[in-house]
């Protein structure tokens, strides 16, 4: 058996639109046939995956009837049943129609907000009928090129007032499920708000039911604004909010481009899986992996699902190399924690103004210190062997 190929255990998961993907571009038509949602579940179930993920639109077409509606769900949910996939995540598109051109729940429009409102309240009752836990809310056009149009403190304000709403009626109507914010930098509008998963968890701290809202960061978002993901992931994990997570690659400096995982920026991506991994130490993550990205518009759909396992094929040879890191001797030696005797119990101690007095007494040669080799370029040395088979496997 090949211990690289993905199981159901690996809970990878990729969007409708992601395999869906017909190669459209701004500046090119499609180039691959538009694939039925239940045949695409399938073919991932074939491929490994555990799971598929959807906006509303991409299973039931805009202004679809209700009996048309739920023909469709039926059908879907018996593809789910029939192939052992889940829907672990959902989402709303609240960009592609003009009536979102300025935005949805910061539009200045409040027909524009209460109809937002509206699709996503209808949206999230399907992701929880498929059996979605997870929803996920990207600002999409939640931006500005004419900044003057709004105070953009009332673009925040306007947005808190929209998830404290959505997180009520979650909470009314008894659904088991969590949000996840998805911030970006720019595309498609010129400015985003909220750019950085860092601005996202302070402002998931103001919200009426933060306990139930984390985030969902994304490779290429946070790469597109110049920032380590790695990062930002270990900061989201280490708060608690890190509920879903989108993976792909990405150039600096470029367009959002949902390249394959793993195919841009090698070691990022493996400290990345050593971080959810584990193996460094820390906690797991746990939840799903899921890949939004989508395959070269020179493919057609055979490279479609050579792209799909080359995603998770990618995930599980980092995930072996960062065990084997991990477990290198050599490795556990150069990042080994410095302990010191004296100090270790001031600085772990909570302020007194005894512990002050004592640190500020503590004998410390600074010169000495300073002189003192920290091995890091063996270590990221040996990190490159690792990642290219050298050692350890």
């Amino acid at each position: 058996m090949d211990p690289y190929a993905a199981q159901k255990s690996d809970k990878f998961s990729f969007g409708l639109w992601t395999v869906g993907n017909a190669g459209r571009d701004p500046f090119g038509e499609p180039v691959r046939a538009v694939q039925e949602p239940n045949y695409l579940v399938r073919k991932l179930a074939e491929c490994g995956a555990y799971g598929v993920n959807l906006h509303d639109n991409d299973l039931v077409p805009f202004g679809a009837s209700r009996t048309e509606r739920d023909r469709i769900v039926r059908e879907f949910k018996q593809t789910l049943k029939d192939t052992g996939m889940v829907v672990p995540m959902a989402t709303t598109n609240l960009f592609t129609h003009p009536i979102f051109k300025d935005g949805a729940f910061s539009a200045n429009d409040p027909k524009v907000r209460a109809f937002a409102l509206q699709k996503t309240m209808a949206s999230i009752d399907l992701g929880v009928e498929l059996g979605a836990k997870i929803y996920v809310f990207w600002g999409g056009r939640e931006g500005t090129e004419a900044d003057a149009c709004r105070d953009p403190r009332v673009a925040i304000q306007r947005t808190r007032a929209a998830m404290d709403f959505l997180c009520g009626y979650v909470k009314d109507q008894g659904y088991d499920l969590k949000f996840a914010l998805e911030a970006k930098p720019n595309e498609p509008r010129s400015e985003n708000y909220f750019p950085t998963t860092g601005h996202m968890l302070h402002f998931i701290s103001t919200l009426q039911h933060h306990e139930m809202v984390g985030v969902n960061p994304e490779v290429a978002h946070e790469v597109m604004a110049g920032l380590s993901f790695v990062h930002t992931v270990a900061q989201a994990m280490e708060a608690n909010k890190l509920f879903h997570i989108d993976l792909n690659g990405q150039k600096i400096g470029r367009y959002d481009q949902d390249l394959r995982f793993g195919s841009e920026d090698i070691k990022g991506s493996f400290l990345l899986v050593r971080l959810l991994e584990g193996t460094c130490g820390g906690k797991s993550y746990t939840g799903p992996k899921h890949f939004d990205a989508h395959a070269y518009r020179t493919e057609d759909e055979s490279g479609v699902w050579d792209f799909a396992k080359g995603c998770m094929r990618t995930y599980k040879l980092l995930a072996a190399r960062a065990n084997a890191f991990d477990s290198d001797p050599e490795i556990k030696a150069l990042i080994a924690e410095v302990k010191d005797a004296h100090l270790d119990p001031l600085l772990n101690a909570s302020y007194s103004r005894a512990s002050a007095q004592a640190l500020k007494a503590a004998p410390i040669d600074a010169t000495a210190v300073a002189k003192r080799g920290l091995g890091y370029e063996r270590l990221d040395q040996l990190t490159i062997e690792h990642i290219m088979g050298a050692r350890g496997l």
